[in-house]
């Protein structure tokens, strides 16, 4: 596989690369790795295999999307399930939005409940974002939910009486279909205040296979800049 040239990258692309590069750069030979998906985690994926093939780095590694799957194999890199292993050295993955406290929205690529579990069983989750994925409140983007679809209209009350109203995610004119077979609700909400407080909430409604709010389980955010990186941490 080829990887693209700095030069030939946007400038938001180029910020996605930098923090992506850096968190390729912590593995190391013998490592089991939490492989992400979306724009930022493609670029990761990218610069692992480069390294797979021009280090002869040898890593296993659970994707967590049938999109990075793809990815992976293609790029020479092993990849292996939860039957083989059960807990992950590292992962990287991206954002839609990081608030200052590093609660973080995800889903936006549809893979939000592997996601979860793969940062969940991970020792250190490196985030991978550029600048504009920073924000004071989660809000701009919607929150997805990733749902059973004989649930969703209890899942969409629950959702209105938490103060946000749901959109029911499609796909070139049909629901979309997510790879564990379920739907997506994309939720706007007002600024959240709390999200771990939101976190709660969902998790005690039945329906619910998982929602893209990921809170307390960045080790680092790495923010991609023009000038290089940022690398901000959990405060103690």
């Amino acid at each position: 596989m080829t990887s693209p040239t700095a030069q030939s990258l946007s400038a938001i692309d180029q910020q996605k690369k930098r923090a992506a590069d850096y968190a390729v750069a912590k593995v190391e030979t013998g490592m089991k790795v939490g492989l992400g998906t979306g724009s930022t985690a493609r670029f990761a994926v990218a610069a692992l295999g480069e390294r797979v093939r021009k280090e002869g780095l040898k890593v296993k590694c659970i994707p967590t999307s049938e999109a990075t799957r793809k990815q992976a194999e293609e790029e020479g890199i092993a990849v292996v399930g939860f039957d083989q292993i059960d807990r992950l050295d590292l992962c990287f993955d991206g954002a839609d939005e990081a608030d200052p406290k590093l609660n973080l929205t995800k889903g936006g690529g549809g893979a939000l409940l592997r996601e979860k579990v793969v940062a969940f069983t991970s020792a250190k989750f490196y985030c991978i974002v550029d600048e504009a994925k920073l924000v004071d409140k989660l809000y701009a983007f919607p929150l997805p939910l990733e749902v059973i679809p004989f649930a969703l209209k209890v899942v969409e009350r629950e959702v209105a009486a938490l103060g946000g109203q749901g959109t029911l995610r499609q796909k070139e004119g049909k629901t979309y279909v997510t790879d564990n077979g379920l739907w997506i609700l994309d939720c706007r909400f007002p600024p959240i205040e709390d999200p771990p407080l939101l976190a709660k909430a969902f998790a005690s409604i039945p329906g619910i296979a998982e929602h893209g709010l990921f809170c307390g389980m960045v080790y680092e955010l790495v923010v991609g800049t023009n000038e290089g990186i940022k690398v901000l941490k959990p405060q103690s």
